[in-house]
């Protein structure tokens, strides 16, 4: 959904910063001012200041500066559009609407959430009801406290196919269709009466980001239930491979702690937070998916996987191993929390206390030692044949990493492991692709490129020597030893230090090629940010993207690239220094690129169409080694 400047600002206008600041940050008023101890950073002297005058906070010990919006963005976990829509609520506005469409669809998951609110609180008045004796006995034998059932809205459904269904009905803005599309009622294919999904069970409300509850599980009471646990279909309102059970309840906790708890079931989630541990979510009644894993990134870079100590969890453990793998990011992994066999999380910190909980989460295994340890077990290698077995092994497992980078450090920590496993004068030779490089052979290629340049002529030695027109030998040098993705990097970094490089390269930049999706995304913002206003100054420009929900991937441009950042953006250069440093950039990855692609066609066999295709890459290759000569020179 997008949303108008228009609009952003009516909410900035409507919430006064130090109120939205203020319900997370104890604020002394001080003349016009707010000042407290900054949420951002650890410090014992005040030095964050909120200006509703103004409408932004900054902080003089971090430099962390922005508006309402940007401080929900970063204290909540949430996605710029749920922060907007959270801000709207409390500004009490109403959100817009792309399309009649959309605006009906709107509509009618409204009635849906106004009715899975209705379904709840009748599931608690059961439960506290003489029908829900039972259910009450149960709960406390496990331990629960009334605030825990009150604060996880545990409820109860009666074992009868009718008793929610008439009492939905009885109220005039539900209807059966209604309470089918929830999930709520089972209508069979033989046209029969629709009749309650839940019946003789303890009720977990689901609710999705912002505590909205959007589906049920429900634990039956009875041993004889075809099914234990037994969790709503999918929804409009509920996709189960997208949310994580307490997803909201946790978030703050998570924020706050830094770390987040997933655990296998609603009880284990439920025993965490009243044993002192709120930071705990678990799947729905699937394994693991890839959409929950980048769910958990969200609140915190490597969450803890708590499993239980059978043979189940570590299978368990596994596959979400080889799930992780392919979506692995600098920063941003897994760890894994085993219980002792036979115990689960509610169990053990029913038995042994929280203390000894937080023990086991202080030994928590990183992924790359789970996988490192399966890929070790039960294998023999006393002969050269089982050693290369196992190496190829572990190529295959590896090449599912995407990340080039993280690839990379992979192989070369499984490679001094294999040493050390192997022991002697042994050398490991992990080739994780076997008909493509691997990122170290990547970058060997791209160094012998460079290496070949300067032997073949291609950059004249005694300009190397001197630097390029008023860059120095250190740029140079750093510059043939970025990766493309640095280089990437650097582009965006260089442009959102100085947009003044748009006035008159903006056709080049809007025409560049970037690999990354999300630099790519990055780049099209800023285009089309700049078309509107062409005079716009570095905090003006990161202000805007933030606004337009490219806040999060600045930030990881920013952190990714800081080394990148610090040698080249120029922020003490003349412009006429930044901009030869930033088209000198640019040529390199263009000339890089195209060598990778002219040396592809060096293993094939040639028709006439890849013939023609070569010779034009080579033309353009002379083209863009004679622009980068010319600025040598």
């Amino acid at each position: 959904m997008g949303f108008t400047p228009d609009f952003l600002d009516e909410i900035r206008n409507r919430l006064p910063v130090s109120d939205v600041v203020g319900r997370k940050v104890r604020l002394t008023r001080k003349g016009r001012d707010h000042t407290g101890l900054c949420p951002f950073h650890n410090e014992k002297t005040p030095s964050f200041t909120v200006n509703d005058d103004k409408g932004f906070y900054h902080c003089f010990g971090c430099g962390a500066h922005g508006d309402v919006i940007n401080f929900t963005l970063e204290t909540e976990g949430l996605s710029f559009p749920e922060t907007v829509e959270r801000l709207a609520g409390q500004a009490g506005l109403q959100m817009p609407e792309n399309s009649q469409y959309d605006a009906k669809k709107a509509k009618v998951k409204k009635t849906l959430y106004d009715l899975m609110e209705a379904v709840t609180h009748w599931f608690e008045t059961q439960l506290m009801a003489e029908i829900g004796r039972d259910a009450r006995d149960y709960i406390q034998k496990r331990g629960l406290t009334k605030q825990t059932v009150k604060t996880f809205r545990l409820g109860f459904s009666p074992n009868n196919k009718s008793a929610l269904k008439d009492a939905m009905l009885a109220r005039s803005e539900f209807t059966e269709e209604m309470l089918i599309e929830s999930g709520m009622l089972i209508k069979p294919d033989d046209g029969g009466d629709s009749y309650d999904r839940f019946r003789g069970r303890i009720m977990f409300p689901i609710t999705d980001r912002q505590g909205r509850v959007v589906a049920f599980g429900g634990r039956a009471m009875s041993a004889n239930a075809k099914a234990k646990y037994l969790n709503s279909p999918e929804t409009p309102l509920f996709h189960k491979g997208r949310l994580l059970y307490n997803l909201s309840g946790a978030r703050k906790a998570a924020f706050e702690k830094g770390r987040l708890l997933v655990a296998e079931g609603y009880m284990d989630v439920i025993a965490l937070a009243q044993a002192g541990f709120p930071e705990g979510v678990a799947p729905l009644g699937t394994a693991v998916t890839e959409d929950q894993i980048r769910e958990m990134w969200r609140l915190a870079p490597e969450p803890m996987m708590c499993f239980d100590g059978d043979k189940a969890g570590q299978r368990a453990a596994l596959r979400v191993v080889d799930r992780a793998l392919p979506l692995l990011k600098p920063g941003h992994s897994l760890k894994f929390v085993y219980m002792p066999d036979g115990e689960d999380p509610d169990s053990f910190v029913a038995g042994q206390g929280a203390r000894a909980f937080d023990q086991l989460l202080t030994d928590a295994v990183p992924l790359a030692k789970v996988l490192w340890n399966e890929l070790i077990s039960d294998v023999d290698f006393s002969t050269p044949e089982q050693r290369a077995g196992l190496e190829q092994k572990i190529a295959r497992v590896l090449s599912e990493i995407q990340d080039e980078k993280i690839q990379g450090y992979y192989e070369s920590d499984f490679g001094k492991r294999l040493k050390n496993l192997f022991g002697g004068d042994f050398v490991p030779d992990i080739n994780l692709h076997e008909t493509e490089q691997t990122p170290t052979q990547k970058k060997n290629q791209q160094k012998s490129w460079s290496d070949n340049r300067y032997e073949k002529g291609r950059y004249p030695r005694k300009n190397a020597d001197k630097g390029i027109g008023n860059l120095n030998k250190t740029k140079i040098g750093m510059s043939m030893q970025f990766s493309l993705l640095d280089r990437e990097r650097l582009i965006i970094l260089t442009v959102l230090e100085h947009p003044w490089l748009l006035e008159r390269h903006e056709e080049l930049f809007a025409t560049f090629e970037f690999e990354s999706e999300e630099l790519d995304k990055v780049r099209n913002e800023i285009i089309r940010i700049t078309s509107r206003d062409s005079n716009l100054e570095k905090e003006n420009l990161r202000h805007h993207l933030i606004e337009n929900g490219m806040g999060q991937a600045i930030e990881i441009i920013f952190r990714q690239g800081v080394l990148t950042a610090q040698n080249f953006i120029g922020r003490q250069s003349s412009r006429e220094d930044t901009e030869e440093t930033w088209l000198h950039s640019i040529n390199l990855f263009q000339l890089d690129k195209l060598e990778q692609d002219i040396a592809a066609y060096g293993s094939k066999e040639l028709n006439e169409e890849d013939y023609a295709r070569l010779q034009a890459l080579k033309e353009e290759h002379s083209a863009s080694l004679k622009r980068l000569t010319e600025v040598s020179e």
